[in-house]
This record gives C-alpha cells, sequence and structure tokens, in this order.
C-alpha cells in the first residue's frame, strides 16, 4: 500500500468528528484490509433495553468498511450493508471491526465485516457492496 495514501486515511479518521465522539482508532490498514476499534460504553452506547444500540455497532462497522474501501487511494461510497447482530456485549468492552476486500470488480467490491469484543465473542457479522469512484480523494 503507497505511504501518502496509508497516512492520509489514518490521518482522516483520526480527524474525523463522528470517530472522534465514539471514540473510534484506525489500528490496521492495508489493501482491501482495514481493523478499527472503540470502547464500547453502556451508559452512552446502550438502547432502551440496557442493550447495545445496534446503531453504535453499526458506525463501527462503518468505519472499518470506509477506511478499508479508500485504501487504493479512490472515493469510494457504500451501496448496500447488511448486518447480522449476533449477540451484544453484557458489560463496556473493546469492540473491534475488522473489514476484508473479498470481491472487486472495476466499479464495485465486496467487504465481508466482522464485530468482536476484547474476548473475541463474535458481536455482529456484515457484508458489504461498495460502489468505487475512481476519483481520487480529496485529502492526500
Amino acid at each position: 500500500m503507497d505511504k501518502t495514501i496509508h497516512d492520509a486515511i489514518y490521518r482522516a479518521v483520526e480527524n474525523e468528528p463522528f470517530a472522534q465522539r465514539l471514540g473510534m482508532r484506525l489500528l490496521e490498514l492495508a489493501d482491501g484490509y482495514a481493523l478499527v476499534e472503540m470502547q464500547y460504553r453502556p451508559e452512552t452506547m446502550g438502547n432502551i433495553y440496557r442493550r447495545a444500540h445496534g446503531g453504535a455497532v453499526f458506525a463501527l462497522i462503518d468505519e472499518a468498511f470506509e477506511a478499508a474501501c479508500q485504501a487504493d487511494g479512490t472515493i469510494t461510497v457504500a451501496l448496500n450493508v447488511n448486518v447480522n447482530y449476533v449477540t451484544s456485549p453484557q458489560t463496556a468492552t473493546r469492540l473491534k471491526a475488522e473489514a476484508r476486500r473479498v470481491s472487486q470488480t472495476r466499479k464495485t467490491a465486496g467487504y465481508d465485516i466482522t464485530v468482536t469484543d476484547e474476548n473475541d465473542n463474535l458481536i455482529a457479522t456484515c457484508q458489504a457492496l461498495a460502489y468505487r469512484t475512481g476519483k481520487p480523494i480529496p485529502f492526500l
């Protein structure tokens, strides 16, 4: 992976207001791959049942998807995201989303994304499809 692109994506995630608000951090980035973590905080990320809000888990999935998609240096946007919520973290824990590209054409790319807790318990799985614009990311 090109170092300029790698560093630009790390900076972009680091400075992204939404990622900052949720305490997300990009841990690893490679061509078609990203690993992002977030501390799950039940007091601010819980739903009406005092379980993890699906939106919080989805946000982590989307951040990993976003980083992995941009790794070739071009703007890529989501076309479809299908999430299966397997279980909810019971307590405060560190969650990790790992996105891996599994297919790619000139205009689309498919990704498998998993979310696990700090004990490697599966929280969610996701299949996502991205549209590849071919335009360079503007923050290089």
